[in-house]
């Protein structure tokens, strides 16, 4: 998917949340081009197929939910989750820019950034990826949450659930160093970019609307085949 395809993603979200929609299950899949028609573009000796247009739509309003409208405990595709979900710290239009973050690392990889089914994996991939979780947060989680810390902090590796959970948190890269090994330049447009999508604190991240305003958009990105 091209920038310009992104970025017309975020204007739909940015225009769901002008609405007070969050749309809470915002993943690849529900991410579609309009057109399925594409031009072949020379790529040293090979060709690389490219969609036609970069518009897009969003599916999969199933979940969708106004800001004013009592919140279910749980939302999200599990490797999509804000870590304000994981925590019981209750949600609200931030968790959809999560998910973008997320996605945009997944596009930009090709592998999904958190892939995990279990939340304290979860939280440990989170802090191997983007740092330890801010402790201002840590003090207000609920009780589904606390069994997931010990003294302060994550109860990681001792509390996981097997060798092959550890060393999958362990292969994971830290953010900027995943980024800068699939982007030929401007890598740090994408990395300040995400930085700012996936803020643990959902009051710090970057709104649909300032998401839209990065030059990360105004610039050219390759990615690299």
């Amino acid at each position: 998917m091209c920038s310009s395809s992104l970025a017309n993603m975020i204007g739909v979200v940015t225009d769901m949340h002008d609405l007070h929609l969050i749309h809470t299950d915002l993943k690849p899949e529900n991410i579609l081009l309009v057109s399925s028609e594409y031009i072949k573009v020379p790529d040293g000796s090979y060709s690389k197929r490219l969609p036609k247009s970069s518009a897009i739509k969003l599916i999969d309003f199933g979940s969708t939910t106004y800001d004013h409208h009592d919140h279910s405990y749980i939302v999200s595709t599990r490797h999509y989750r804000a870590p304000e979900v994981i925590l019981g710290l209750g949600w609200s239009r931030p968790c959809d820019i999560w998910s973008v973050g997320c996605i945009l690392v997944e596009l930009c990889s090709g592998e999904v950034l958190f892939q995990t089914h279990e939340n304290l994996e979860h939280l440990a991939m989170m802090e191997r990826v983007l740092g330890p979780l801010p402790q201002h947060m840590l003090k207000r989680i609920d009780g589904h949450a606390e069994k997931y810390f010990r003294r302060g902090r994550l109860n990681w590796p001792e509390g996981a659930a097997s060798r092959e959970s550890i060393r999958a948190v362990q292969k994971l890269l830290r953010l900027q160093n995943l980024v800068m090994q699939h982007v030929d330049h401007s890598a740090g447009d994408l990395i300040d970019l995400l930085q700012g999508l996936l803020r643990y604190e959902p009051s710090n991240r970057l709104t649909a609307h300032e998401a839209l305003r990065h030059p990360f958009f105004t610039r050219n990105l390759h990615w690299r085949s």
